[in-house]
């Protein structure tokens, strides 16, 4: 047993291991930053900003809304680098801002585009940086690769009829791999509220989703075997 207790462990040990050394790092570049050394910010907005846009898009939908989200968070982190707390993980810090700012853009968005439709996706963009081309396909033919691209315009549209706080919750969920404990602080909901919100968006996606595909590749559309 205790062989293979300790078999077991070196095989976390590099994630863990590489997971404090950015911690760690971002701890120095926060103290240089904070020292008035800028270039030490810029170092914290390239390690984080793929992750901070990733996240931008899948809840605005549209390119310039997830720029704008991006700019804003690293903007607003700078400027309340202060209260940064040195043991806090920097990422998480930025992820969170960022949300809550766009969260709040989308809500302010649609109050003042009330009769307009979301933007949607410009399926001849380059789908390396699409976050919704999640259907696999090898080696596509015609027929497999228009359904695969209705299938992004479908879930768009699906998307764009969740309330933020449901688009949000599943994007965290199932596409972020959050914890509910990290949604409900961004939502400002109780656990419990929480997976309610989460549960909602999934049977609200199912249904929208059911007529255009089969199980299996709502499932993996959606992120998650439902």
């Amino acid at each position: 047993m205790t062989r293979m207790k300790e078999s077991a462990e070196p095989s976390r040990g590099p994630e863990v291991a590489l997971a404090a050394s950015v911690r760690e790092s971002d701890a120095i570049a926060v103290e240089r930053t904070l020292a008035g050394d800028r270039d030490a910010f810029r170092v914290l907005v390239e390690r984080h900003s793929q992750n901070v846009f990733r996240l931008a898009y899948r809840l605005t939908g549209n390119r310039h809304d997830t720029e704008e989200v991006v700019q804003e968070a690293f903007l607003r982190a700078y400027q309340k680098l202060e209260q940064f707390e040195a043991r806090s993980n920097f990422g998480t810090w930025v992820y969170r801002i960022a949300a809550n700012y766009a969260i709040d853009r989308m809500r302010q968005r649609k109050k003042e585009e009330a009769r307009r439709e979301m933007p949607t996706v410009n399926v001849q963009d380059d789908t390396e940086h699409d976050p919704l081309s999640t259907v696999a396909d090898q080696a596509p033919t015609p027929e497999r690769l228009t359904q695969s691209i209705e299938l992004r315009k479908q879930m768009e549209k699906a998307l764009d009829t969740l309330t933020q706080a449901e688009r949000t919750a599943f994007v965290m969920r199932h596409w972020e791999g959050c914890g509910i404990e990290e949604i409900a602080a961004i939502l400002k909901l109780n656990t419990g509220a929480a997976k309610n919100t989460v549960f909602r968006s999934v049977q609200k996606l199912r249904r929208l989703l059911e007529p255009f595909v089969q199980s299996g590749a709502r499932a993996k559309v959606m992120g998650s075997e439902l």
